[in-house]
């Protein structure tokens, strides 16, 4: 064996095997498999899912079940907006779609767990009627 043949076979045991890539859509390269990442309905779908992902966490704090529902309901999110939108141009929409709609993205924000906090607001109503009173 020449002393060239045995670096390449040395180079080749240092290495180590590629792991299989991940897919554009699962590593955040691409949007969609297939569509417009640039439309406007696009950009709005990814500040939606964007901003429902930052109110639970952040990504590695989510399964990709988690994910997934919330892709779901961020396109509801968009079609909702976008029949919002025909209903101020004056335009029919079928209302019960809209509602059926409307109760699958509440029934999904419910089981990502997303639901209202109310604020402590200070000073309270009791504080000031205290206040009030004490002077």
């Amino acid at each position: 064996m020449s002393a060239i043949e045995a670096q390449v076979n040395d180079d080749d045991r240092g290495r180590v095997p590629r792991k299989r890539p991940r897919s554009a859509i699962t590593s955040g390269r691409k949007l969609f498999v297939q569509g417009d990442p640039n439309s406007a309905w696009s950009r709005r779908y990814y500040d939606l899912c964007t901003g429902h992902i930052s109110d639970l966490g952040g990504r590695d704090m989510l399964s990709e079940a988690q994910l997934s529902l919330i892709r779901r309901a961020s396109a509801i999110e968009c079609e909702l907006e976008r029949l919002d939108a025909a209903l101020s141009l004056g335009e029919a929409v079928d209302l019960d779609s809209y509602g059926r709609a409307t109760s699958h993205l509440r029934r999904l924000f419910e089981t990502l767990g997303l639901k209202r906090q109310p604020r402590t607001v200070e000073p309270s109503l009791a504080d000031i009627l205290n206040e009030e009173a004490a002077e």
